[in-house]
């Protein structure tokens, strides 16, 4: 293969999505809804028999209230900042199948009201004449345990692949309020992803589709009571219940090499975020929540270029565009991020570092719309920052 072919093969899969790999939160605050990490299943295309890949990207959601109720405020952004990591195992088990153990955080939220917020939900509640018992504090998190393989068959200039495995998905729920603490686990729920991809490597091409599969939690925990509920007579800790479905998702992704050591990619997901209307628990003998969300349907286009400046170092840039979910019932906004990512081929491995800002355009929430409280927030920004390590034998 002459020279040219050769660097535009170096910036295929195992360069772009190296360089790549740290920015997996393109869309830092709430992409598609909820949606953090995703199961990195591009290790299958490395040349290997085994790779390695690790990673890690730190968020700051810069999310906060412009009004509360009708009225100014200028509080602390009330999104918290998170960690998401990431890890990949691939193994070559013969010359037409790969098969990769994966690991990330796929859906999570984490928030921390002040006294405003509090306070707003507080008056809401007792002119709507029900239960005030404000949140300060709510977090959920998913961890996902997965095994995909690929099976290759060759196909007219290049390869066709089948792709197809299963997931354990864990669920955490927290969340502290005026009354008590709230903690409810489900420890592993099964899913499935499923797809095909087709490649031509002489021209650093390739198309994937990709099926993720809805996950349904049950999760059951304890109520911790607060002194305030002490106060009230309620002393001793509670069980605690509740359950909603995360969403399936169906991605598509593309790429090809356009000019020597050039290549551009991109891609379109839809996730299936109206199968969670709310997230509904009760605590036994006390209460019953009823968070509402009335998401629609979500979709993520995202268009990027790499470059190959040497046989070494290689780089992307990439532009994402999540469309809000929300309707109302929360701020979940349309964001624009801005990526960039590089890569660096040392004699032990490759070394992968990325850098994203995102806009998030402006919103609001109405008790109309089934909020706990009337508030609009201006556009903000978030940034993230993330590094990868991977290693072939």
């Amino acid at each position: 293969m002459t020279r040219t072919g050769r660097k535009q093969r170096n910036i295929s899969w195992a360069a772009v999505a190296a360089a790549a790999a740290p920015l997996f939160a393109t869309s830092p605050v709430s992409a598609g809804g909820f949606t953090r990490g995703e199961a990195d299943t591009d290790i299958l295309f490395t040349e290997g028999t085994v790779s390695v890949r690790a990673g890690g990207a730190f968020v700051s959601p810069g999310r906060s209230y412009a009004t509360l109720m009708g009225a100014p405020v200028d509080g602390d952004t009330y999104t918290d900042s998170f960690w998401m990591p990431s890890l990949a195992i691939k193994a070559k088990l013969g010359d037409s199948l790969s098969c990769a153990l994966t690991y990330t955080e796929p859906f999570g939220a984490s928030a921390t009201y002040d006294d405003a917020a509090q306070l707003a939900e507080y008056l809401t509640a007792t002119a709507l004449g029900i239960l005030a018992n404000p949140t300060t504090e709510m977090s959920f998190s998913t961890r996902e345990y997965a095994g995909t393989c690929a099976v290759r068959l060759p196909a007219g200039p290049g390869n066709f692949y089948a792709l197809g495995g299963a997931f354990l998905q864990s669920f955490d729920y927290k969340e502290d309020t005026w009354l008590g603490a709230v903690h409810m686990k489900d420890d592993g729920e099964w899913g499935y992803r499923f797809g095909a991809a087709y490649d031509i490597p002489e021209y650093a091409m390739r198309f994937q589709l990709m099926y993720r599969s809805a996950v349904e939690h049950e999760a059951s925990g304890t109520f911790t009571p607060s002194a305030m509920a002490a106060a009230l007579g309620i002393t001793t800790d509670l069980p605690a219940n509740g359950g909603g479905k995360l969403p399936q998702s169906v991605k598509l992704s593309a790429q090809t090499g356009v000019a020597p050591g050039w290549l551009v990619y991109g891609s379109v997901m839809w996730t299936d975020w109206s199968v969670l209307p709310s997230f509904d628990y009760d605590v036994g003998g006390l209460a019953s929540s009823h968070k509402v969300f009335n998401y629609h349907d979500g979709y993520t286009v995202q268009l990027g270029v790499g470059h190959a400046f040497t046989e070494d170092l290689s780089g992307t840039v990439n532009l994402t565009w999540d469309q809000g979910v929300g309707d109302g019932a929360d701020i979940t906004t349309d964001t624009w991020t801005l990526g960039i990512g590089a890569e660096y081929k040392t004699k032990v491995g490759t070394i992968g570092a990325g850098l994203a800002v995102s806009y998030l355009t402006a919103g609001s929430q109405s008790v109309a719309n089934e909020a706990t409280y009337d508030a609009t927030a201006d556009a903000d920004w978030a940034v993230a920052a993330g590094l990868s390590y991977m290693i072939e034998f």
